[in-house]
């Protein structure tokens, strides 16, 4: 087994803090067997009362309000769903309200890691975690990576599409970047709304879900793309969610227009079939009976990973869409492929 923070994984927490150190924990055998699920959320109360500390609104900003969690609660969909292994991480809104606040915004982080290794260090063989990060704010953003990874186990972490403005593929964020490199991290993206949106009089401007979350993660990835975000930290493993957003579309449409303006010199030439490749994509959303195959036009299926997006799609929704992607993996032959073998290779178990 080759990710370090992963073997360690819980034995965690807040015990690192509380108990004065941790016990490493030993990923067995029977993990190549497991099916894992990477795209879930905690709505945990460090978040919550984190979000009231710095002034967010998440029914404001999402125009749906946080559902709630419990751990019970996300074991019995586990259970009922056959999923083993579930890597939580942080839901949105990001937690960055200003530069005025971004110690705030580091210590909310910081609050926010602790308790999700808490929960994972009880249920080790059920959950691990995605760091939250206070990002844009880069200092801080390296200290909880370094406090997240090395000291509380987390696989990695979760970054918003675009940080209080600062989208994925932005310079400002290369330190982060060089960081998670040199530790071949897991990177998973969530989407986050754009600062200005026409919300009003508009239906895609109500529910950030229906449109802006694909749009916002669209424009992150090929924002990365066009500025070599993946050539510079090839050792990061980066994945997308929803079914690729609105990426199977954009593929052709960007390489066209990437190539028009580097013929034009207004940005360097780069290869948008190669950079999406390197990708993986996680199957949260509707990808049965068009979507994945879709998404297939611009990936292939070494590349694709389960999601399940709970709790935010009820837990009686979410296992009708999944039986109905179920059926559809066994006729393919895909089952093993997209729930263990890719996910042992994203945690570099294999």
């Amino acid at each position: 087994m080759k990710r370090r923070s992963f073997i360690r994984l819980i034995g965690l927490g807040v015990a690192a803090v509380a108990f004065g150190g941790y016990e490493a924990f030993e990923v067995g055998e029977s993990f190549t067997k497991n099916k894992v699920d990477f795209h879930a959320h905690a709505i945990v109360p460090s978040y919550v009362d984190g979000l009231k500390r710095l002034g967010i609104d998440a029914q404001e900003i999402e125009g749906f309000p946080l559902p709630n969690w419990t751990v019970d609660e996300h074991l019995k969909f586990m259970d009922d769903a056959g999923i083993d292994f579930t890597i939580l991480s942080m839901p949105t809104p990001h937690i960055y309200n200003g530069d005025a606040q971004e110690l705030l915004a580091c210590d909310v982080a910081r609050q926010i890691n602790i308790e999700l290794a808490k929960i994972c260090s009880f249920n080790p063989d059920r959950f691990g975690f995605v760091a939250t990060l206070p990002m844009p704010g880069v200092n801080g953003s390296i200290d909880e990576i370094e406090h997240s990874i090395s000291k509380l186990g987390a696989l990695g972490v979760k970054v918003a599409s675009n940080s209080d403005g600062v989208y994925l593929g932005d310079e400002l964020l290369d330190p982060i970047f060089e960081e998670l490199n040199a530790r071949h991290a897991l990177v998973i993206i969530h989407p986050s709304p754009a600062q200005k949106l026409p919300r009003a009089g508009v239906v895609t401007g109500k529910v950030m879900a229906l449109y802006e979350y694909p749009a916002d993660t669209t424009r992150a990835v090929l924002n990365m793309i066009a500025n070599g975000t993946l050539e510079k930290f090839p050792n990061i493993k980066f994945v997308v969610p929803h079914c690729g957003s609105f990426l199977p579309y954009m593929k052709q449409r960007a390489n066209a227009m990437f190539k028009m303006l580097a013929g034009m010199k207004m940005m360097d030439a780069v290869d948008v079939e190669a950079g999406l490749k390197k990708f993986y994509f996680d199957l949260a959303g509707d990808p049965m009976p068009e979507e994945m195959d879709m998404l297939l036009k611009i990936t292939d299926e070494d590349h694709l990973v389960y999601g399940s997006d709970f709790p935010y799609v009820p837990a009686k929704i979410l296992l009708g869409k999944k039986k109905i992607l179920d059926e559809e993996l066994d006729k393919r032959d895909l089952t093993k492929k997209i729930y263990c073998d890719n996910a042992q290779k994203v945690l570099d178990l294999i």
